[in-house]
C-alpha cells in the first residue's frame, strides 16, 4: 500500500469524524486543501452538472478521470464518486478503479442506487466491490448503500445486509446516507464492521454528535456546490436590487493563487 493510501485509510481510524469537503472542480479543491482539510471527495452531481450531464446516470466517466488527473497535483488526497462505476460489468468498474488509481487517487465511492430510483442487487455491487478490491487493492472502496435515500419500507434490515455483503466482498467503509437521526446512526455503527460513511444533513446530528456516536466519515455531498451555486445566485439579485452583497467573495487574486496549477 503506498503511503498516501496509507494515510488516507488511518483519517478513518482518528477517534473523530473525517470530515469530507465535496468538491465539483479544481478551484473548489485548491480553495478546501488550503483551508488544512487533509482529503477531498468529488461530488457527482457537481461534477455531472458543471459537465451539461445528468447526475447518476453513468454519463460522467471521462469527466471523472479528468478532474482526478487535476486534483492529484494538489496538496490534497482524493477520492472519487464514481456513482454505480459508470458500469454494470464489474470488470469494467475495476478497469477505472485502476485508471483513477494510476492518476493518484486513494478512494472511490460505489453505490448501489440506479438513476431510475431502484437499487442494484446486492449481490452486483457486492462483485463490483469484490472485482476493484482485487484489481487495486490500495484503493479504499466506500460502498454506498441508497436503502434510505431511494425511500424503502422498513429500510434498516436491507440496509445490514447490503453493508455485510459488502464488507465480505472486501469495502473499506460503508456509506449509508439520508440516515434519518442519531439512534439509527448508532444502530449501523454498531452492527457494521466497516467504518460508517454519513451525509451531512443540516439540522440533523452536529459533528461532535457523530463522533460520539462513533462515525468515521462525515461527506458533505453536494451541499457545497449547491450552497455556491445559492451564493452566486442571491449575489447576482442583490446586484440587480441595488442590495448589499450577502457574501465577500475571495478576491481575483486569491482565485488566482488557488487555482494556480502545482505538481508534486
Amino acid at each position: 500500500m503506498n503511503d498516501r493510501c496509507a494515510a488516507f485509510r488511518a483519517l478513518h481510524h482518528a477517534g473523530r469524524p473525517l470530515l469530507l469537503p465535496n468538491v465539483w472542480d479544481h478551484a473548489s479543491a485548491a480553495a478546501f486543501a488550503a483551508r488544512g482539510y487533509p482529503a477531498v471527495g468529488t461530488t457527482s452531481l457537481g461534477v455531472a452538472a458543471s459537465a451539461g450531464l445528468p447526475d447518476g446516470a453513468a454519463a460522467t466517466r471521462a469527466e471523472n478521470v479528468r478532474l482526478a488527473r487535476m486534483l492529484c497535483h494538489l496538496p490534497v488526497l482524493v477520492t472519487v464518486d464514481v456513482e454505480a462505476g459508470c458500469a454494470d460489468d464489474p470488470a469494467a468498474v475495476a478497469e477505472l478503479a485502476v485508471e483513477l488509481a494510476a492518476h493518484g487517487v486513494v478512494g472511490i465511492n460505489l453505490e448501489d442506487g440506479r438513476a431510475d430510483g431502484t437499487l442494484d442487487s446486492a449481490e452486483l455491487t457486492a462483485a463490483k466491490v469484490a472485482a476493484v478490491k482485487a484489481a487495486a487493492p490500495q484503493v479504499f472502496v466506500n460502498a454506498r448503500t441508497d436503502t434510505w435515500w431511494l425511500g424503502l419500507p422498513d429500510p434498516l434490515p436491507e440496509t445490514l445486509r447490503r453493508a455485510h455483503a459488502y464488507e465480505a466482498a472486501g469495502a473499506d467503509g460503508i456509506f449509508v446516507p439520508g440516515t434519518p437521526d442519531a439512534d439509527t446512526v448508532a444502530a449501523l455503527v454498531a452492527e457494521i464492521g466497516a467504518p460508517l460513511n454519513v451525509l451531512y444533513r443540516p439540522g440533523g446530528p452536529t459533528l461532535d454528535e457523530l463522533r460520539a456516536l462513533g462515525v468515521a466519515r462525515v461527506s458533505t455531498g453536494s451541499l457545497l456546490f449547491r450552497a455556491a451555486f445559492g451564493a452566486a445566485l442571491d449575489t447576482l439579485d442583490a446586484v440587480r436590487s441595488g442590495a448589499t452583497l450577502p457574501t465577500r467573495p475571495p478576491s481575483y487574486d486569491e482565485v488566482q493563487r488557488l487555482s494556480a496549477p502545482s505538481r508534486p
